[in-house]
């Protein structure tokens, strides 16, 4: 398992427990990730694309990570990811394009190159 595949596994272990803690709690918000993110005006691809510029924006490697990875199944091209990175490096400048570092090791390590 790569170093990417790694942090996915690991959001997702976190996930599981703070959904035996927190059941109620974590089954609202993961119905309300489901409903954002579903086809709806804007396409699953797009909005993917979206809350990938959004995780480099904030500094989340692990949102990063599992965004790449949706976009991906999404049907986004290598292209298409590395231009929504550079609008997130507009919005947040220097910091957010050290965190695009994080987008090569996704798609890299997913065999997009």
């Amino acid at each position: 398992m790569g170093e990417i595949e790694k942090s996915i596994a690991d959001f997702q272990e976190m996930m599981g427990v703070l959904s035996k803690e927190s059941r109620e709690a974590m089954h609202h918000f993961r119905a309300f990730m489901d409903s954002v993110l579903e086809k709806k005006v804007l396409d699953t691809k797009t909005k993917e694309l979206i809350a990938l510029g959004t995780a480099i924006t904030a500094r989340c490697k692990y949102c990063i990570a599992i965004h790449v990875k949706k976009s991906l199944a999404a049907g986004a091209t290598r292209e298409e990811i590395l231009e929504a990175a550079t609008v997130a490096i507009l919005m947040g400048g220097g910091p957010a394009l050290t965190y695009v570092t994080e987008v090569k090791k996704a798609l890299d390590e997913f065999a997009i190159k």
